[in-house]
């Protein structure tokens, strides 16, 4: 078989000898067709390889310079888009602020005006209760006159009717006339005194008349307070219930487990009572009343807003490296789900809180690395991972911007970053969803 092999490639490729000389001797090595066969398909192979694997490395070489110009150009937008944010959640707190400003300040002039209503409803009853007092009077000394002037009747027709006559006798008559002097005396004193008390009482009518319009016109001015901080209730509330709504937070529940922490009532924003008595609330004390149900309203949001992590969980300087959904792996194992974002910054930067909640893990965990989880309202958890350093510990309470740890390379990780994640319910959600929402109103 190599005979045939040889003779069939003599005509392409015929025998060579390689003549090797030296001082005492001459020898050669044959180089027979196949084996120069072997040895050409072998270089041509190698030449061959060698020219693939440069293409493959020149294209993926220009490829890379491609997708590194599109990520830088992305990384601009993106950048740009986060400076917009920025911009726009110092105005929404700017006006936040504003409008805090405006609501305490129509907050104080509503307690003035109640304050003075009072004293004004408190004046009112004052005079009433002294124009009763001066009718009262009044008609007493009415009935005492026409008592006394009965008593003078009568005397007189008893003094007839011991005399029989028609008071001839001096000395009755005498005391006849003096009684009735004094009659007539205390009659004209009576009547001094009854115009007096009708003057007091016109007088006292003209004052409850001016202060009847007085208290219009202080309803009035009510009415608009009212109206006005109605309308900043309704305004503050609305950006709220939407930033909450598209966190994927239910407001109702997300109030109703904030409501259930802090049941305590009283203190400035309690329910008005203006009277004593057990009749129903006047139309003002009802609005005031919704008003402050209102305010109390905002100030579960408040404290709503402060568990729900809702700020950044990095404020020194960072870039965005990877979002949240299916991506590649960076250990080169395919495609898989990432349940979280991530940030890159410097070694050692801070990480904080972001929001208030109770630590229930602080420690190692594969892939992970060194991790914190904290639980926030409604059945939220928030995990950092990839830490250098642990700042808490598990059952301990923390506050929206408390740093918790900083930002390392452990675990499965490729660099330095922060991985960030959110769950509801145990399931991961977009942590982007809250960043976002917490931006559009802070």
């Amino acid at each position: 078989m190599s005979y045939r092999i040889n003779a069939a490639l003599e005509q392409w490729l015929p025998e060579q000898r390689l003549f090797l000389k030296s001082d005492t001797e001459t020898r050669f090595i044959r180089l027979r067709p196949a084996t120069q066969a072997i040895a050409i398909t072998g270089i041509t192979l190698v030449a061959a390889w060698s020219i693939v694997a440069t293409a493959i490395v020149l294209m993926d070489w220009i490829s890379a310079g491609s997708t590194r110009e599109q990520a830088a150009r992305q990384q601009a937008m993106f950048e740009e888009r986060l400076n917009s944010l920025s911009n726009d959640r110092d105005i929404r707190a700017d006006e936040a602020a504003r409008a805090q400003e405006r609501f305490n300040l129509a907050l104080e002039q509503v307690s003035d005006m109640q304050g003075r209503l009072l004293a004004s409803e408190d004046r009112r009853r004052e005079l009433e209760t002294g124009i009763d007092v001066i009718q009262n009077t009044l008609r007493r000394t009415i009935e005492q006159r026409d008592e006394a002037r009965t008593a003078a009747a009568a005397a007189s027709l008893a003094l007839a009717a011991e005399t029989g006559t028609t008071r001839t006798d001096g000395a009755r008559a005498e005391d006849a006339e003096a009684t009735l002097a004094m009659l007539t005396a205390a009659l004209g004193d009576t009547a001094v005194e009854r115009d007096r008390m009708e003057t007091a009482a016109d007088a006292a009518t003209a004052r409850v008349s001016d202060m009847e319009i007085a208290a219009r016109a202080l309803q009035d001015r009510n009415d608009e307070i009212f109206a006005k901080l109605e309308e900043a209730v309704t305004i503050s509330m609305e950006p709220l219930d939407n930033m909450f709504r598209a966190a994927g937070l239910s407001p109702e529940k997300l109030l109703d487990d904030v409501r259930s922490g802090y049941s305590g009532q009283g203190g400035p924003l309690s329910p008005l009572s203006l009277s004593s008595s057990s009749a129903l609330p006047s139309p003002d004390e009802a609005r005031a009343n919704t008003i402050l149900e209102g305010l109390d309203r905002m100030n579960l949001y408040r404290l709503a807003t402060e568990q729900v992590p809702l700020a950044m969980p990095v404020t020194a300087s960072f870039r965005w490296t990877s979002g949240f959904g299916m991506r590649r792996d960076p250990k080169g194992w395919g495609t898989r789900m990432h349940e979280g974002v991530d940030l890159a910054g410097a070694y050692g930067t801070p990480i904080l809180a972001t929001g208030d909640g109770v630590v229930i893990h602080a420690g190692w965990d594969n892939g992970y690395g060194r991790s914190v989880e904290i639980r926030h309202a409604d059945g939220i958890v928030t995990r950092y991972g990839h830490m250098s350093e642990l700042r808490v510990e598990v059952g301990q309470n923390v506050s929206r911007g408390q740093q918790i740890g900083d930002m390392g390379n452990s675990g499965r990780s490729t660099g330095t970053h922060l991985h960030y994640e959110i769950l509801i319910g145990g399931s991961p959600v977009n942590p982007m969803t809250f960043i976002k929402a917490g931006q559009d109103v802070f």
